[in-house]
């Protein structure tokens, strides 16, 4: 697998050029598939304006508008009512998978019921997540991010790091996310933990880990 967790989006150079180093080749010859599913479960940012400023590349946090040869919407809440050869050779044949911010756990319900989650593993494309869209790879986000609650409960997520994620540290639109509050945050959580900043980016390809920075971050081991 290629991740590249991100805060909020391809912010800087240092980021846009592991993306291109992960890609292999330039985001202009890429194909990539947007995922706003995550916008809808969360209050402040869909449905509504902001979902189509995602998918339009009209947002201030760059990753649908890099220029890329053709940009797709894979809409999570849609795939359980069609057949899957619809969706799934388009996935297989993607090179990248743009995954908004939201409620990580209403991304994480409909990334199980649509199937995506069995297939991620699998899947030769870059995987880019900004904020909730990263912090789903982790085991758990912790009940400082709970928001929308999933019919199971709890606040587990996909388990595909063995990390978790608090992003938009130090953010001045969110004066509760402090280095004082990830602190707290880590320390209840049951394995190692990162707090970036939105200049910051986690690179994972298959176990290895780096972050990739031109801003703010810490890692807690627990």
């Amino acid at each position: 697998m290629k991740l590249l967790l991100t805060s909020a989006g391809i912010n800087n150079k240092s980021i846009h050029d592991a993306l291109v180093d992960m890609l292999g080749k330039p985001i202009a010859d890429s194909n990539a598939l947007c995922i706003p599913t995550a916008m809808y479960g969360h209050p402040w940012v869909g449905p509504g304006v902001k979902a189509w400023e995602f998918i339009s590349g009209n947002s201030e946090n760059h990753m649908v508008e890099l220029g890329w040869k053709s940009v797709g919407v894979l809409e999570l809440t849609a795939l359980p009512s069609i057949n899957k050869d619809r969706w799934v050779p388009l996935v297989r044949e993607t090179d990248v998978l743009l995954v908004g911010g939201g409620d990580a756990l209403y991304l994480c319900h409909w990334m199980r019921q649509s199937g995506l989650a069995d297939l991620l593993p699998s899947l030769q494309a870059v995987y880019v997540g900004m904020s909730a869209g990263s912090m789903v790879m982790a085991p758990n986000i912790g009940e400082f991010f709970v928001g929308w609650t999933p019919p199971t409960g709890g606040d587990e997520t996909l388990s595909l790091v063995d990390f978790a994620i608090f992003p938009h540290l130090d953010h001045e639109m969110l004066p509760g996310n402090t280095m004082a509050a990830a602190e707290r945050w880590a320390a209840g959580m049951r394995g190692p933990t990162y707090a970036i900043d939105d200049q910051t980016a986690i690179k994972v390809i298959d176990e290895a880990v780096e972050v990739v920075s031109e801003g703010n971050w810490k890692h807690f081991l627990t």
